[in-house]
């Protein structure tokens, strides 16, 4: 299993820049707070962390945790979740769980480079679902789904809010994709780690899980809470056999997670609701004032604001690569942006609006910019 896996091309480079650079305009999270901050919303919390004892915990994750978990669905009881040490370990572990050797998987493409590298190195055949780039946005072809979706397929996994495009798909078209898996005898992943950061103009999709009994959520604290130091995740899932065999893959990776990390993301999930309004008033203002300067370099770098979620996967239009741009911006700048051919699609550029800086990053890229 693995036994082909290639660089992770994303993270080899953020290894080499993100803790050197100094504006991040091209993170895929929201804007994080300290642990003080998030204790100080939960009464007695803090005497408790201190408190708490650091032995195992439960493999299957804490049931108050697990709980929690659940409650965000509507469909999901706490013994139809799993917790894992971030949402990478949930991927790796579920298409472990597969046994995709000869299998075709779909995947919606762009996409994080696990989503696909993670099947074609367990054996798989990954067929892209390619979103459709235009000026005026990406759009998804759902007969070009149909066609990949052949009787036979395996899996299909989606991500919506989508990273790095910022493309959602709307209720109907997610009724269609599942749908079309089920037809064609594939289990859906759901990649829901931005779900919860749409704008109050776009509707909030259901959880995969809870519209079909076979397909598997995953989620994060990552993202839409802004936690990515916690390293919890999770997938809910109805489908018991392979949430079973995904529990057992677990003992040979991480066993359990770390118990502070449990019990902070438990205070998290309580106040959820704030985490995430939180992060949506953030990605909407930042939204906005990128939108109006990027009025500036119009000629450099066609502009779509995200539909939903911190990310945009604008083009470049300016001359020269994509990856001579994001080496000038850091070397002369210190702001780190993210080529889109890590991506697979070389004439893009992901954009991070989930900061609280962005401001003043922006200022730096434009002195960048201005020597084009």
């Amino acid at each position: 299993m693995f036994s082909d896996l290639r660089p992770f091309a994303l993270e080899r480079y953020f290894a080499r820049h993100e803790f050197t650079a100094r504006w991040l305009l091209s993170s895929s999270d929201c804007q994080t707070l300290t642990v003080g901050e998030l204790l100080a919303h939960e009464p007695g919390a803090q005497d408790a962390l201190l408190s708490l004892p650091l032995g195992y915990t439960e493999s299957n994750g804490h049931p108050e945790l697990r709980a929690a978990i659940a409650r965000t669905y509507a469909t999901i009881t706490p013994d139809d979740v799993l917790v894992f040490a971030g949402a990478q370990e949930a991927i790796l572990v579920w298409m472990g769980a597969l046994s995709l050797q000869g299998q075709r998987v779909v995947v919606q493409s762009p996409c994080y480079q696990s989503l696909a590298e993670l099947p074609r190195a367990n054996g798989a055949t990954v067929v892209p679902w390619e979103l459709q780039w235009s000026n005026s946005g990406w759009t998804a072809d759902l007969d070009a789904l149909a066609d990949h979706l052949k009787p036979g397929a395996r899996a299909v996994v989606i991500n919506s809010p989508h990273n790095p495009t910022g493309h959602q798909l709307d209720p109907n078209a997610q009724r269609t994709v599942l749908r079309l898996a089920r037809e064609s005898g594939a289990v859906v992943l759901g990649d829901e780690v931005y779900r919860g950061l749409e704008p109050k103009s776009v509707e909030r999709l259901p959880a995969a899980c809870d519209l079909d009994e076979t397909a598997t959520s995953l989620g994060v604290l990552s993202k839409t809470a802004g936690l990515p130091g916690l390293r919890v995740g999770w997938v809910a899932t109805r489908n018991q056999a392979l949430l079973q065999r995904m529990r057992e893959l677990k003992d040979y990776t991480t066993i359990c997670c770390a118990a502070p990390s449990e019990f902070l993301a438990t205070v998290a999930l309580k106040h959820h609701d704030w985490l995430a309004e939180r992060s949506r008033a953030l990605v909407a203002q930042n939204t906005a004032l990128f939108s109006e300067r990027a009025r500036a370099f119009s000629g450099l770098l066609a502009w779509v604001p995200p539909v939903a979620g911190p990310v945009a996967f604008p083009q470049w239009t300016g001359p020269g690569t994509v990856e001579a741009l994001c080496e000038r911006a850091v070397r002369e700048q210190g702001v780190l942006l993210v080529p889109g051919a890590m991506f697979g699609r070389a004439q893009h550029v992901r954009v991070g609006l989930g900061r609280a800086n962005l401001a003043q990053a922006l200022d730096h890229f434009e002195a960048v910019l201005a020597g084009f």
